[in-house]
């Protein structure tokens, strides 16, 4: 849910400071309609970040900003994005490191209590995988604090290192 709100600010702060037009690519959508026909074997999970890699690199080499919200639990998958969209623009990885329990705690939908159950296989934290990012450039921990705060370190982390020109 922190994921969710977070992006949503992060847009809204961006479309306030500069001129580019924001795309929000968010997992649960995407899922949905760009690959609802993917499974959730480790394939299938790197085949669905691959195509928002891509859509968010043709976001980027027409001028925009894509913020990319899903679950990418896998290194090399993450580390293809990275190159489809770095040959248009600047990737930031922001890794939101939330601790499994407060994820568990957070859980509206009752999934994380359906996979410890077996009720769902392959769920990522509990019977598949998490590889954390090695070389994300941000790491927030929201275990603690407000989403607005989160937004913020992102802003001041593109400003500072002028990966953003402000209007």
């Amino acid at each position: 849910m922190v994921r969710t709100v977070l992006k949503n600010i992060l847009a809204s702060k961006l479309l306030e400071i500069q001129d580019r037009e924001v795309t929000l690519l968010d997992g649960d959508v995407i899922r949905n309609h760009l690959t609802s026909e993917l499974g959730f074997s480790k394939e299938h999970r790197d085949l669905n970040v691959q195509r928002v890699g891509y859509v968010a690199s043709e976001i980027t080499k027409h001028g925009g900003i894509a913020i990319c919200s899903l679950i990418a639990p896998y290194t090399q998958a993450r580390d293809k994005a990275r190159e489809l969209v770095q040959q248009h623009g600047t990737f930031l990885e922001v890794h939101v490191s939330t601790p499994l329990a407060v994820c568990e705690e957070r859980d509206v939908k009752g999934l994380y209590d359906k996979a410890r159950k077996g009720i769902i296989k392959g769920f990522t934290g509990i019977d598949d995988p998490y590889e954390v990012p090695e070389h994300a450039e941000l790491r927030l921990d929201t275990s603690e604090g407000e989403p607005e705060v989160f937004a913020q370190k992102v802003i001041d982390y593109l400003v500072e290192t002028q990966k953003i020109i402000l209007r």
